[in-house]
């Protein structure tokens, strides 16, 4: 069955193909990644483009000299990204690499200002028979370490990098941070029910260690999205 666009409310996402559809977890880190100052960001394993195009939109509202890139290793991913930002208001300032981060080039070390990244994070020793989706979420194609490596070559000396991953994964994440002098500034929980246990965490880090801004978030409320779901993401949903 044919995998239909995501429509936003500035923008669509083609996603027939892709490794990983439009899900929640790219919505809230496009919604949410602090954008204020940034005019040079950088999205660590694009998908589809959905968070690049959640930031493009931001900062067009607020930036008149901005440009984004994104990079991605899965080549129908890449492609739809591709297509997507050139589909999109923005496309002028928007650019796709089809590649492993670690093999970016073609720009100054520290030059983005903000990092984005919906990252692969599964860690389990078996690998998803469906390669595609393998590729899209086991940590053997992006380990945390080499993410953490590249956000430290690409990120400005005030920059910030914003990062959505399951809990267990975004504490360990947070503690190899801190030896390779990146500091975790803000951290929000994400719950899909008061009720329920944690299921992700939104991260921030940034190269001085200031005092950690918590918080949390609860997705859903009464079989609808809760009052602070639809704050965050009034932007970007259709409707309910």
């Amino acid at each position: 069955m044919a995998l239909p666009a995501f429509r936003f409310k500035k923008f669509e996402v083609v996603q027939e193909g892709a490794a990983h559809p439009v899900g929640t977890d790219a919505v809230l880190l496009g919604a949410w990644a602090d954008i204020s100052g940034a005019q040079q960001f950088l999205d660590i394993g694009a998908g589809t483009g959905v968070v690049s195009l959640m930031i493009a939109q931001r900062l067009a509202e607020t930036c008149r000299h901005w440009r984004g890139c994104g990079v991605e290793i899965h080549a129908s991913s890449a492609a739809l990204a591709r297509q997507n930002y050139q589909a999109c208001p923005w496309a002028a300032q928007l650019e796709l690499r089809e590649c492993a981060v670690q093999l970016l080039d073609g720009c100054p070390a520290g030059h983005f200002d903000l990092i984005v990244s919906n990252p692969p994070f599964f860690s389990e020793t078996t690998q998803s028979p469906d390669a595609a989706r393998s590729l899209g979420r086991h940590s053997a194609t992006l380990s945390p370490v080499e993410l953490l490596r590249a956000v430290k070559k690409w990120m400005s000396p005030e920059g910030r990098f914003c990062v959505v991953l399951p809990a267990m994964e975004g504490y360990r994440l947070c503690e190899l941070a801190v030896p390779m002098g990146l500091y975790w500034t803000q951290l929000v929980e994400v719950y899909g029910k008061a009720d329920k246990p944690l299921e992700r965490l939104l991260l921030q880090f940034e190269r001085n260690p200031y005092p950690v801004r918590r918080d949390k978030i609860v997705l859903q409320e009464h079989g609808q999205r809760s009052e602070a779901f639809r704050a965050l993401t009034k932007d970007f949903y259709l409707a309910d």
